[in-house]
């Protein structure tokens, strides 16, 4: 494996790359709060079975490029880094492969641009169609409402200064975040996303919060490095895109996904409180959905907590198309 610098139209993507640069092109995008590292095992899988792998930074990440102003975090800026990705490859053809925030993207890639991305994976976030009755926050405060659970994750983002809470203890708020949606952790301590009356997203999780098994501290130490020095408002403004997305999207209501695809989700995974209503119609949305998996135990970080058998399921569905 390699990182590399690649100058793109938009901005300067870091990359980790593996594979012979010849190979199938597959194209692995991380979520929130990760970097193009939480890939590392499938980069290195999927560069060993003569794919060519990149896992990039994604916008607002790492080592890639952060603009400061909150409307350059659109889905749309999203999708168009991973074609200007592919592009820079001087390719026309790309798997792309998405996990947690990562999936949107992923997906949307498969929606929009179907002629350049011809297969989708996603891991953890089904896809959730445009809902015209929108926008977006205001049918997460009702869904809110409903459960009564408490105040929902993302709405809280939504504040302009809701980066700052993580970027004071970086360390601190990336060891509480892991643990809150692994699958190790016991459920009455895993985050459901909603977050009791006077809490957050950090205050609500135990302070005695772990490291996750599968977390090294060598590994956690990047990600403690990488946002001390990129912080985290970035990141925080994919989510504060969510109602521009909508309105955005409009073009795109009803359509599918008709390219080839898969979903494999963690069955203790928190994302399925809110978002797992979206598994069951995944086919009608997804026609050409080859595989679909619920993996046994595993939690939100899936791709790092149970390499060997996602990367089987990568691997399985690349080989068919």
């Amino acid at each position: 494996m390699e990182t590399l610098r690649i100058k793109t139209d938009g901005l300067t993507q870091q990359v980790l790359a593996a594979g012979p640069v010849d190979g199938p092109l597959v194209v692995l995008v991380h979520g929130f709060p990760e970097l193009g590292i939480s890939w590392r095992s499938q980069v290195k899988a999927l560069g060993e079975a003569g794919y060519r792998a990149l896992a990039p930074d994604m916008r607002g990440y790492g080592g890639t490029d952060r603009p400061d102003r909150r409307e350059d975090y659109t889905i749309l800026h999203l999708v168009g880094d991973m074609v200007d990705l592919v592009r820079s490859q001087g390719r026309d053809q790309a798997v792309v492969v998405g996990h947690d925030w990562g999936a949107p993207v992923a997906w949307h890639c498969a929606l929009m641009r179907p002629d350049l991305f011809r297969a989708v994976a996603a891991l953890s976030v089904p896809f959730q169609p445009r809902i015209p009755k929108g926008p977006p926050t205001l049918l997460m405060k009702a869904l809110s409402k409903r459960l009564g659970l408490g105040e929902f994750y993302i709405n809280q983002f939504q504040s302009a200064d809701a980066h700052l809470e993580f970027e004071a203890d970086v360390a601190g708020a990336l060891r509480r975040g892991f643990y809150a949606y692994d699958g190790a952790t016991p459920d009455d301590r895993r985050s459901t996303g909603f977050q009791p009356e006077g809490t957050t997203f950090l205050s609500a999780v135990p302070e005695d919060a772990t490291l996750p098994p599968w977390m090294g501290e060598d590994h956690f130490a990047e990600y403690v490095a990488a946002f001390t020095a990129s912080g985290l408002k970035g990141a925080l403004d994919w989510y504060r895109c969510i109602d521009l997305n909508w309105t955005l999207t409009a073009a795109f209501q009803d359509r599918r996904i008709e390219v080839p695809a898969a979903f494999l989700v963690g069955d203790r995974d928190p994302v399925r409180v809110y978002a797992g209503q979206h598994e069951a119609g995944l086919k009608d949305r997804a026609p050409d959905l080859r595989n679909q998996v619920v993996l046994a135990g595993a939690g939100h970080w899936v791709q790092q907590e149970r390499p060997d058998e996602v990367n089987a399921f990568l691997l399985g569905f690349l080989s068919r198309l």
